[in-house]
């Protein structure tokens, strides 16, 4: 299976995006491409924000277990989720300028060179 560093030399631009689903043999799904409002970005961004939706209700819907492999799970979910919402929170806002370019491994604003995706 291909890690993303592998995937990221088959592509031009902008690195892949991991998807978050994958495919039916279970690899992951990657998209290349510069557009955050194109139509498979914008789903992914639904599917995302389902998925953290449906962890933070697992999270709030179940007790706390006992010590154990249930509790090492329960916490392990909500150190990811706390994770994945602080990233989501230090995303940056996109410039206005509307050209990107490839800046040091990252998509960055070709005018203004600031880094559009982490």
């Amino acid at each position: 299976m291909a890690d993303v560093k592998e995937v990221s030399q088959m592509f031009e631009g902008s690195p892949p995006r991991l998807l978050p689903w994958t495919r039916p043999d279970g690899a992951p799904c990657y998209l290349s491409t510069d557009d955050p409002d194109g139509r498979l970005s914008v789903l992914a961004d639904a599917v995302e924000g389902e998925l953290l939706a449906a962890a933070e209700a697992l999270l709030n819907e179940t007790e706390v277990p006992p010590a154990g492999p249930g509790a090492d799970l329960h916490a392990a979910l909500r150190d990811v989720l706390r994770i994945a919402v602080s990233r989501g929170d230090r995303l940056p806002e996109p410039c206005d300028h509307g050209e990107t370019r490839l800046c040091e491994g990252r998509t960055c604003c070709r005018v203004c060179r600031r880094q559009l995706y982490l």
